[in-house]
């Protein structure tokens, strides 16, 4: 079995490769072919896979590419996790919010948008190379911003099966579960609890978890609430305030921090640099430089500050359902095709569905109320002008996409903001370039 990886030079991919090396013997991979478009860090991450897995007995060949059709051919499934124009785009993406006083983040407001509006064409191109090369293959999206990536997929190549995927909600489900462990005094095997969740990719809202198929969210809730409640009478900030959880009687995602809370967030920007960018490439930069140490055959505890905790988990447990068949359930980005009564049906979103070799499949699902519908519906708008403006070049749908999203400028700022934002990227967004817009 073959698998390929577009983004294989990722300082994530050696967590990815302990959890194949983790499961091999119920996931049998044969081929892990690692593609980025650069030699370098292909040679420093790829080379440290191979030795990674060499050191385990080799029970899979790690193969490195510059060639994304050679990864893509024959392959069972494809995962994506690349990042166009690299990390200084994301540098490029947080100060393009900060300098019109607007949030500047990698996924979410004008930042998320311009990372979108890059990497929307190229995950098309790799769905195209799956069905010329490998027709049937899973493509697993783990690029940011996940849930409009996937959006873009479900519109323009829905032949190609296709699932968006985040370690937002077990993150989330791995800290209810450490309370609970506290609480009971032992460990609690993760795979007799489900999460709960509803809405978009870093815009969803949990609201149940059961442990062996009981419902404790009468337990779970409470006891968040009370460490709000510590936080918040002592000198830390809590994520959220603790009467926004009593209202909603939810846990929200943590970034609608940057939508609850917008004037809390433009505050702590006036404190950068660094920005979360540059912090990440210093550490990126050590992490290469571990990575390059010639006996080194197993990650730095370093990784763990890139923010990609249970990022394996996540990656290959998904990947170990669909082959074995095994109906689990996992929180994922995908049209829901009508298992939330009354919503559109082709939207994709956030939420539990069950994994098996048909596919990924929604699991019916209660409505969210009104005071979370109204934002979800906002930002979704958002996303499908976004996906139009990506695939098309559409300026107008860019602009619209900019004037709907609550996190955007006031509409007389939007169009200078549109400049700024396509001038930036022009090198990345060629399909916004035509006759006629060459220039401001």
């Amino acid at each position: 079995m073959k698998v390929a990886v577009i983004g294989g030079g990722s300082t994530y991919t050696p967590e990815l490769i302990n959890g194949f090396l983790e499961r091999i013997a119920t996931f049998p991979l044969t081929e892990l072919w690692l593609m980025d478009i650069s030699q370098e860090r292909l040679d420093v991450v790829g080379r440290f896979a191979q030795r990674m897995v060499e050191a385990k007995g080799a029970p899979f060949s790690v193969y490195l590419t510059t060639d994304q059709r050679q990864a893509v051919a024959g392959a069972s499934y494809v995962t994506t996790q690349l990042r166009v124009g690299g990390m200084q785009a994301r540098r490029e993406d947080e100060y393009l919010g900060h300098r019109h006083g607007l949030i500047g983040q990698e996924t979410t407001g004008v930042g998320g948008m311009a990372k979108a509006l890059r990497t929307i064409p190229v995950i098309l191109s790799i769905a195209a190379d799956i069905r010329d090369l490998a027709p049937g293959a899973l493509l697993v999206n783990f690029t940011n911003p996940a849930g409009l990536v996937t959006e873009a997929l479900n519109r323009y190549a829905p032949d190609v099966p296709a699932v968006g995927v985040c370690n937002a909600p077990i993150h989330m489900k791995m800290e209810i579960l450490e309370e609970l462990e506290k609480e009971q005094g032992r460990p609690i095997d993760p795979a007799r609890a489900e999460l709960n969740t509803l809405g978009l990719n870093h815009l969803s809202w949990h609201r149940g978890f059961t442990l062996d198929g009981e419902e404790i969210w009468p337990q779970v809730l409470p006891r968040f609430l009370a460490g709000l409640k510590t936080r918040a009478s002592s000198e830390y900030t809590p994520d959220f305030d603790p009467r926004t959880v009593e209202s909603l009687r939810m846990i929200p995602n943590y970034y609608l921090r940057y939508f609850y809370y917008t004037e809390q967030k433009l505050a702590e920007q006036q404190k950068w640099p660094p920005s979360r960018a540059e912090a990440v490439m210093a550490i990126e930069e050590e992490l290469l430089h571990q990575y390059a140490e010639p006996e080194r055959s197993e990650p730095p505890a370093g990784l763990m500050q890139r923010g990609g905790a249970y990022y394996s988990t996540v990656a290959t447990q998904l990947l170990n359902a669909h082959y074995n068949n095994l109906g689990e359930t996992h929180v994922v980005n995908v049209r829901h095709n009508g298992a939330v009564p009354g919503w559109p049906k082709e939207w994709v979103l956030e939420m539990p569905a069950r994994v098996d070799s048909a596919g990924i499949h929604p699991l019916p699902a209660e409505p969210l109320p009104p005071a979370c519908f109204g934002l979800l519906a906002q930002v979704k708008s958002y996303e499908i002008l976004t996906v139009e403006a990506a695939a098309h070049g559409d300026r107008e749908a860019a602009y619209q996409a900019l004037l709907v999203h609550p996190l955007g400028p006031s509409a007389d700022r939007a169009q200078t903001v549109l400049d700024d934002m396509l001038g930036t990227n022009r090198v990345y967004l060629p399909q916004f370039w035509h006759k006629g817009h060459s220039g401001f």
